[in-house]
């Protein structure tokens, strides 16, 4: 379906799309059965190699109830929580990236009489789950492949048809800086893409009820037919209380600065060799970032040389061969690859496409095999910028 502009949001911090209603476990499978029964793929957080992963779901019991999880710098850990939620937890290593801009694509195939195989219908994919950060992840991405002069066709396909339910965070994780990014706790809070559904999980022992509003007429006429309650003004007072607390719970925060300034005059100073000590340059935060798209392309032939293909696959910055021109790379030490990632994502993303790349998630940080953290970075670049500063310019 054609993707409309994010809702207004009312004084309590919800879409005025529609009436409120509130959802209990019948509810919630019954969205989930209901998005099946209409041809969706509905893919949402399971329980799966030791972590928090996204996959389809064939009902609503594959959620993880009762799961969360514990993060740090280089740290990610399960563990059982005292309730039955299903979203009580923070992102774990993929988003929601992998089902709209897929890792490997197919982009033309020819055999020996020279035809081109036919290109495979894009999937309708239902997304179950979505945080605030991933809800403005896709707005980066909306902005980055389908909003320019040349579309990414296939992105634009299988975002177009796209049903997209998020959840408002209320329990923000200890890696989590999206309110000082400006994209979240709420899902609708800076550049959000549009949404669907949005939900609003309470959760008190076994006892899990979802509070739900619509945010496009899609989800408003799919929301008239789940099992449901009207909201009273106490469950919608006390679901935006939930979510403006959790604003104030973030486990990490950005600098209150100008950012993109603040890189621009850092861009010569040694703390970049400091951070590189520590880095690997490994990828591993260009991965599992939900906003980062660059791609290679790669052509490959079966062993008769009579059917070749090309494919497109995601690339990382911190490859060596990222910039190889000429007969050699630009970016040859690992400081200044790791200068232009975090430059392009916190700076020069404004000039290109009208916002930050960084949505505040932690992944990068959770995921770094050395615990490197963004925000402490930052924070380290602004202290050093400080005290250059001469007292008497003052």
């Amino acid at each position: 379906m054609a993707r409309a502009p994010a809702p207004n949001l009312n004084d309590d911090g919800f879409m005025a799309t529609s009436d409120p209603v509130v959802l209990d476990g019948a509810g919630l499978r019954g969205l989930v059965d209901e998005l099946r029964a209409r041809g969706y793929r509905v893919v949402g957080p399971t329980v799966g190699e030791n972590a928090i992963v996204l996959a389809e779901l064939d009902s609503v019991d594959d959620l993880p109830h009762g799961w969360g999880v514990d993060v740090g710098p280089g740290t990610y850990r399960l563990r059982r929580r005292d309730d039955a939620a299903a979203f009580g937890h923070s992102a774990g290593p993929q988003s929601w990236k992998q089902f709209l801009h897929p890792p490997r694509q197919r982009l033309w195939s020819c055999g020996p009489d020279g035809a081109d195989a036919e290109p495979e219908a894009e999937p309708r994919y239902a997304f179950l789950g979505v945080r605030a950060c991933d809800l403005a992840a896709m707005g980066v991405l909306d902005r980055v492949l389908s909003g320019g002069a040349h579309p990414d066709s296939s992105y634009a396909g299988r975002r177009g048809q796209a049903f997209v339910v998020a959840v408002n965070c209320t329990e923000p994780g200890g890696l989590c800086f999206c309110s000082s990014m400006g994209t979240g706790p709420s899902c609708g809070a800076g550049h959000s893409a549009a949404f669907d559904l949005a939900l609003t999980e309470r959760a008190d022992g076994a006892d899990v009820s979802y509070l739900a509003e619509a945010g496009s007429p899609a989800g408003a006429e799919l929301l008239s037919v789940l099992p449901s309650r009207p909201a009273a003004p106490a469950d919608t007072a006390a679901a935006a209380e939930a979510v403006a607390a959790a604003a104030d719970q973030m486990g990490r925060a950005m600098p209150e600065m100008d950012l993109r300034q603040l890189l621009v005059d850092s861009r010569e100073s040694p703390h970049w060799a400091e951070v590189a000590n520590r880095c690997l340059t490994c990828g591993n935060c260009t991965m599992v970032c939900p906003t980062c798209f660059c791609t290679s392309t790669s052509d490959v032939t079966d062993l008769t040389g009579e059917h070749a293909e090309r494919w497109m696959e995601w690339a990382s910055c911190f490859e060596l061969d990222f910039t190889f021109v000429h007969e050699g790379p630009v970016r040859r030490s690992g400081p200044s690859r790791y200068r232009h990632w975090l430059t392009h994502k916190l700076s020069t993303w404004h000039d290109q496409f009208g916002s930050s790349g960084c949505v505040g998630c932690g992944r990068c940080i959770a995921w770094c095999p050395t615990g490197i953290d963004i925000t402490e970075e930052m924070a380290t670049f602004s202290r050093l910028a400080e005290a250059s500063q001469d007292p008497a310019d003052e």
